[in-house]
């Protein structure tokens, strides 16, 4: 009897065992049926990016497709919000997903929704699974999305300004286009010139003019001239004369003059327009790890519009494409010349931001504006200190996710260029997840600068002002790679010693060419002398003369061998001083 019930037990725990296992192998292949449905799901949806331009991770797409579902409403018209062109005008452009960039399965990761430009990066938790996006947002007075065409960039960015030129009251406008290697900036600006060309003319004609009455332009009494150079490593070259070299002087009125430019004046759009597209084909560039032609030059096209009668300054108009901006490992060079024209990039940018800084503050005199500190805000002087100055800055960005740190510090540079002020709302950056934005350490300097001001020296140096300014910045954001330990004082004895390269590089070959010249000269001398103490008429007298006068050539042969060994020597220590410093400034900082 109790065998039979010990049987009994046996089967019902077998059943239960059975039952149990029969369960398992039920819901295991509920989970492979789920697993498959999704994973055929994922195709479906990866095949259906790939369809609409935008393939990568599945998953990162659905997450920035849903936030921008969700936020869709938050856009404003572009027409919105102006009471008038700013002083400084800050817009973002974001260009369509490349070829390059579909093949490489890198999805779109930024979002315009004006006025606000949102950067989504993709994030894994530190369970190593989890996905999810870290978004970082700024404010500026106009973003332009893919579907936005340059017209649209020029209509609100650039427009204003050519107007504000051809009123003829001696105004100086500025349009910088500004952004990574490859995020459309060049096409973007090359866009913008022919549009320039066009409406420049339409103005100062006679049917569509501005009223003579009120001083505006008009063709019978003013020529439109132009010049376009660049700034490649330190050397300004003529794009419109055989890129011929360039000096730029200061004279003792504080003007700043281009010493050989040569001025083109252009009779008409066509005319201007074909100049300027000539001009952009002789630009220099290099490939780089962020692009195969990589514009490694500053482009400056300067549109001048001069009375006829007396060649009176009425309105300057300059174009401005800015070398491609690369900070990290892109920035990284197998050779000196890389290095240092990467270095004199990353120098004038930084004088830039600080120039147009200055430009905003309105405090006039009261702050110093480091404009000595490259060619290029050299340069442009009096587009920083004239009282009738306006800029636009067109920031331009790519989509990928890849680009997403590049696109970050990008934003980062304009929205320093111009942050928000009381009442404003251009160059602020929204936090979706603190409060208001803590005063940086180097405002509240400036603040109380501007409360007593100290009198300013002769001798400001400003490449010193900015790294100041950059040892301000790094206080609250991380402007340096997150696997560089280095400090800003590195990076500005890297910053002077490429600047005296160069400097003692031109001196160098300056003196090179006198030496050569004036060897020309003794040279020829010494034939004639030659010639002279080999007649059959000489004199004992003769012979003395020639022996002093050889004497003397040779002695100044010496004196110019010495010198040119001298400068030799101090040049090949300065080369020798970049490659150490370079080995410790792996990376440039950001902007």
């Amino acid at each position: 009897m109790a065998t039979s019930s010990s049987k009994r037990i046996s089967m019902g725990g077998k059943d239960q065992t059975r039952l149990r296992i029969e369960r398992m192998e039920a819901e295991r292949e509920e989970r492979r049926r789920i697993m498959q449905e999704r994973k055929l799901e994922r195709e479906i949806e990866e095949q259906r990016n790939i369809a609409a331009g935008n393939p990568g991770d599945v998953d990162f797409i659905g997450l920035v497709r849903k936030w921008r579902e969700d936020h869709s409403s938050d856009a404003k018209p572009l027409e919105s919000g102006g009471k008038g062109h700013p002083k400084i005008c800050i817009s973002v452009r974001k260009r369509p997903i490349s070829d390059k960039e579909r093949r490489r399965k890198d999805h779109d990761s930024v979002t315009c929704l004006h006025p606000v430009v949102w950067v989504h990066s993709a994030k894994l938790r530190v369970d190593g699974i989890t996905k999810y996006l870290d978004h970082n947002s700024f404010c500026f007075d106009y973003s332009f999305d893919e579907k936005s065409t340059t017209e649209d960039v020029y209509r609100h960015s650039a427009m204003p300004l050519v107007e504000f030129l051809c009123c003829g009251k001696g105004g100086r406008a500025t349009v910088f286009a500004y952004g990574q290697t490859g995020s459309g900036k060049t096409y973007t600006m090359g866009g913008i010139q022919a549009m320039v060309a066009e409406d420049l003319f339409l103005l100062i004609s006679n049917d569509h003019g501005l009223n003579l009455n009120q001083g505006g332009c008009n063709v019978d009494d003013t020529a439109v001239m132009v010049s376009f150079f660049e700034i490649y490593g330190g050397r300004i070259q003529d794009l419109l004369n055989k890129r011929n070299r360039l000096k730029v002087l200061e004279d003792g009125k504080g003007e700043v003059v281009i010493t050989g430019l040569r001025e083109f004046e252009a009779d008409d759009a066509k005319h201007l327009l074909g100049l300027i597209e000539s001009a952009n084909k002789k630009r220099t560039t290099h490939a780089t790890e962020a692009n195969d032609t990589s514009s490694r030059s500053h482009a400056i096209c300067q549109i001048v519009l001069r009375n006829k009668a007396d060649g009176k300054l009425r309105g300057k108009l300059s174009l401005v494409d800015l070398a491609g901006s690369e900070r990290g490992s892109d920035t990284k060079s197998h050779n000196r010349q890389r290095r240092t024209e990467s270095s004199e990039i990353n120098t004038s940018l930084l004088a830039l931001k600080e120039c147009i800084r200055a430009l905003d503050s309105g405090r006039g005199g009261a702050k110093h504006v480091p404009y000595r500190a490259s060619k290029l805000t050299l340069i442009l002087k009096d587009c920083f200190t004239s009282s009738l100055a306006r800029t636009t800055m067109i920031a331009t960005v790519s989509p990928g996710a890849s680009s997403a740190d590049h696109t970050i510090n990008t934003l980062r540079y304009a929205d320093r260029i111009k942050e928000k002020k009381v009442g404003g709302r251009s160059g602020q950056k929204v936090d979706s997840t603190t409060g208001p934005k803590k005063s940086r350490p180097y405002e509240k300097i400036e603040k109380d600068r501007s409360l007593s001001p100290p009198p300013l020296k002769r001798d400001v140096d400003d490449l010193d002002i900015l790294h100041a300014s950059l040892k301000g910045q790094n206080t609250e954001e991380d402007l340096f790679s997150s696997d560089d330990d280095r400090n800003v004082e590195d990076i500005a004895q890297f910053h002077r010693t490429v600047q005296n390269l160069f400097e003692e590089e031109e001196t160098l070959l300056n003196l090179h060419m006198s030496v050569i010249q004036e060897n020309a000269e003794l040279l020829t001398e010494e034939g004639k002398l030659l010639q002279g103490v080999q007649s059959e008429t000489v004199e004992d007298y003769d012979i003395d003369t020639y022996a002093s006068r050889l004497g003397s050539i040779l002695d100044r042969k010496t004196y110019l061998i010495n010198q040119l060994k001298e400068k030799l020597f101090s040049f090949r220590t300065q080369l020798k001083r970049e490659e150490e410093l370079s080995r410790k400034v792996v990376s440039l900082p950001g902007y």
